[in-house]
């Protein structure tokens, strides 16, 4: 059964993406020359890029009883770690294929990291 969380996500993320792609159809060139405009279109991969992870970031199951060596919690500090290294490697390289590398190999390797020392 398909939740109505998924539905309303879908719609919005079709919504945003409809609308990114039709705006510079309609609104003038002149306006499309500001620079805000250039500075936002600069910004929109990485904003996609963390909306993305957010939303997929697992914290259901984690309460404050917790422990520290329990495997949903490693799984929300790695994402967190990872979502965070994405963040530092777009901002210095402003490459997103390579964010995006750099997040998957972290998440996986502080997923190692924290099975291999804190289990």
């Amino acid at each position: 059964m398909i939740s109505s969380y998924l539905i309303a996500a879908t719609l919005a993320m079709a919504a945003v993406t409809f609308i990114t792609r039709a705006v510079p159809a309609l609104i003038p060139q002149k306006l499309m020359d500001q620079p805000w405009l250039h500075r936002l279109n600069e910004s929109l991969p990485l904003s996609v890029l963390v909306l993305l992870v957010l939303t997929s970031i697992s914290y259901q199951d984690l309460s404050l009883a917790t422990a520290i060596n329990s495997a949903q919690l490693h799984l929300v500090l790695a994402q967190i770690g990872a979502l965070a290294l994405v963040l530092l490697i777009y901002h210095i390289s402003r490459q997103l294929l390579v964010s995006m590398v750099v997040g998957i190999a972290a998440l996986n390797g502080l997923l190692w990291l924290f099975d291999r020392f804190l289990s």
